[in-house]
């Protein structure tokens, strides 16, 4: 009786115990290693936000503050808002022209970031996509913030 117990392996299980080892390993090389895999080939991603009616004094203390890490969620996200430029903001006065608004302006901060070359068609900075005509963007830096905004130009690449 002692003998039965002792069973030996035959060529089937070993083949079946083999493959079995094989398959857990290749599925934890995919689901680790190829987080781990090297330096990825990133793309440098620009863009343009508009601020429209912005007090005109946001434009000369946020010029202070540039270039700025951005930020999202209380934490950096990799990029810097790089420049700030000031257009005239027009409002429709009482006889129905336009006419520039003395306290406000319009701002065109341009910002850089970089994305996994890979993943360029959705562009994120922080869990805020970055597309053409978006016009819910919060602009934010350590030491500026803008909601509100419209992204108006994105360059992928130099």
């Amino acid at each position: 009786m002692e003998q039965k117990a002792k069973r030996k392996f035959n060529i089937v299980d070993v083949i079946i115990v083999v493959l079995l080892v094989a398959v857990v390993g290749f599925a934890a090389y995919k689901l680790l290693g190829s987080r781990n895999s090297g330096p990825r080939a990133m793309t440098k991603v620009t863009y343009t936000v508009k601020a429209e009616g912005v007090p005109k004094e946001v434009y000369e203390n946020s010029k202070l503050h540039l270039p700025s890490p951005l930020m999202a969620s209380g934490a950096l996200v990799g990029g810097q808002i790089e420049s700030v430029e000031k257009a005239p903001y027009y409002v429709l006065g009482p006889d129905g022209e336009w006419v520039e608004d003395p306290d406000h302006v319009t701002l065109y901060f341009t910002a850089t970031t970089e994305t996994p070359t890979e993943a360029v068609m959705t562009t994120k900075v922080g869990d805020q996509e970055v597309r053409i005509g978006k016009t819910d963007y919060i602009l934010k830096s350590e030491y500026i913030e803008i909601k509100g905004g419209t992204i108006v130009d994105v360059q992928w690449g130099e």
